[in-house]
C-alpha cells in the first residue's frame, strides 16, 4: 500500500495490515510483530478539543434521572447552548467542525467503544474511496453500539486492519471485499478504481484480495475486482466504462497517452480503441476552467481531426437517463471505423435502467 501522501488523505500511522482476531479484537502486545503494539486502543485516540468527545449520563442523585456527564471543561448547558452538536448518541463535536470522514470515523469509534475498527463505507472514505453515500458511520464490532446514525458489523475471518491519523480501520483490500456484501457491481467497480487512483491499492493486491474472501458476495467481490483498472480518473469514467463491457463491447483502453517525440505526454484518452481511433470521453464540465484548458482542449481536438480520430462525448444524463442511446452512439462510430460489433448483452439494463425518452433497444 502506497503511503497516504498530504492533500490525498489520512497519513497511516503504521503501515503494518494486522489480521483482526476472533471477536473483533485487535492483537495485543504479545500477537503483534515482534512484541511492539501496533494497535492503540479506541479510549486511547487523541482528539483535539474541536474533535469528537464522548458524553456520558450519570444518575442525578436529586430527582434519579439519567442527565449528561460532559468531559472537564464542559457543562450541560454548553451542551444545549448550540456550541456543540451531537453527532451520535453519546459523541458530540463543536457546532462549528466540518464532518470530514476521519472525523465521522473517531466519532463512530467513541460511540462503537473498545476493539471497534472503522470499516465499510466509512473506511473507503477515510482511503480516498468512492461510494454511495447511506448518511452511515459503519464500524465492525462484536457489541452493536446504540443509537441511530451508525451501523454495526460482525468481524469476518480474514479481515485486515491498521492505523490512520490514530484510527484503527480496516485496510483497502479488506474495505473491498468488505463492501462486496453492501454494494452492487457498478459501485463496486468504481470504489475499486477509486482506491487505487487515490495509491492505496493496486489492482492485482483487489483481486489476491478477493480470491481469498469468504463472504457472501465472494463471486460479486472476484468479479469486480477482476474489472478494476489503474488510471481511471472519475467515477464517470468507470461507469462509461462498466456500461460498455456489461453491453458486452471489447472492452476500451483506459487512458491511453498520446506522446511528443521526445516522449512526453501530449494528450490522454480516458476510454478509446486505439488502434481504430475511435475515443469514448465523459465530460461532466460546463466549460472550460481556464483559457490553457481551452487552449488545450482545441489542440486536442484539432489532432484528434487530423488523425481521422472519432470522438464520443458521454455525460451524465447519457448514463443515468439515456443508457440505451448511448450504446447506440457507440457501435455507430465502431461500426463507421470497421469494428466488429457483437451482439449485445442485455446484463447492462440490470445496472443502468432506462428513463423515459430512451430508445428501446440499442441498434
Amino acid at each position: 500500500m502506497a503511503a497516504c501522501t498530504a492533500g490525498s488523505g489520512p497519513s497511516a500511522a503504521s503501515t503494518d495490515h494486522l489480521p483482526l482476531c476472533r471477536g473483533g479484537r485487535r492483537p495485543t502486545v504479545d500477537e503483534s510483530h515482534g512484541g511492539r503494539r501496533l494497535w492503540s486502543t479506541i479510549t486511547g485516540v487523541r482528539t483535539s478539543p474541536r474533535g469528537p468527545f464522548r458524553v456520558r449520563t450519570v444518575i442525578d442523585p436529586v430527582t434519579g434521572r439519567r442527565v449528561p456527564d460532559p468531559p472537564p471543561g464542559i457543562t450541560p448547558w454548553d451542551l444545549r447552548s448550540g456550541r456543540y452538536r451531537r453527532v451520535l448518541r453519546g459523541v458530540y463535536v463543536e457546532a462549528s467542525l466540518t464532518l470530514t470522514p476521519l472525523v465521522l470515523a473517531r466519532a463512530g469509534l467513541l460511540a462503537a467503544g473498545t476493539n471497534a475498527v472503522s470499516s465499510h463505507h466509512t473506511a473507503a472514505r477515510l482511503w480516498g474511496g468512492i461510494v454511495p453515500d447511506d448518511g452511515l458511520v459503519h464500524v465492525t464490532c462484536e457489541r452493536r453500539p446504540r443509537g441511530a446514525g451508525i451501523k454495526a458489523h460482525r468481524p469476518k475471518p480474514g479481515q485486515r486492519g491498521t492505523v490512520v491519523a490514530g484510527v484503527a480501520v480496516t485496510t483497502p483490500a479488506s474495505t473491498f471485499v468488505d463492501l462486496s456484501d453492501e454494494l452492487g457491481l457498478v459501485d463496486l467497480v468504481v470504489l475499486g478504481d477509486s482506491l487505487v487512483r487515490a495509491e492505496r491499492v493496486a489492482p492485482h493486491q483487489l483481486v489476491e484480495a478477493a480470491a481469498t474472501y469468504s463472504g457472501k458476495a465472494r463471486r460479486l467481490a472476484r468479479r469486480a475486482a477482476s474489472l478494476v483498472r489503474d488510471g481511471v480518473d472519475s467515477p464517470m469514467e468507470s461507469r462509461v466504462r462498466m456500461l460498455m463491457v456489461l453491453a458486452g463491447l471489447p472492452e476500451p483502453t483506459v487512458n491511453h497517452k498520446v506522446r511528443w517525440t521526445d516522449g512526453t505526454v501530449r494528450f490522454r484518452f480516458d476510454l478509446s480503441y486505439p488502434s481504430h481511433g475511435v475515443v469514448i470521453e465523459y465530460d461532466g464540465r460546463q466549460h472550460a476552467e481556464s483559457d490553457e484548458q481551452w487552449d488545450h482542449d482545441i489542440d486536442r481536438r484539432e489532432w484528434m481531426d487530423g488523425n481521422g480520430v472519432r470522438l464520443v462525448v458521454v455525460r451524465s444524463k447519457d448514463v443515468y437517463r439515456t443508457p440505451a442511446h448511448t450504446l447506440c452512439r457507440i457501435t455507430a462510430v465502431m461500426r463507421a471505423r470497421g469494428m466488429r460489433v457483437p451482439r449485445l448483452s442485455e446484463e447492462w439494463r440490470r445496472h443502468f435502467p432506462s428513463l423515459p425518452g430512451d430508445v428501446a433497444v440499442p441498434a
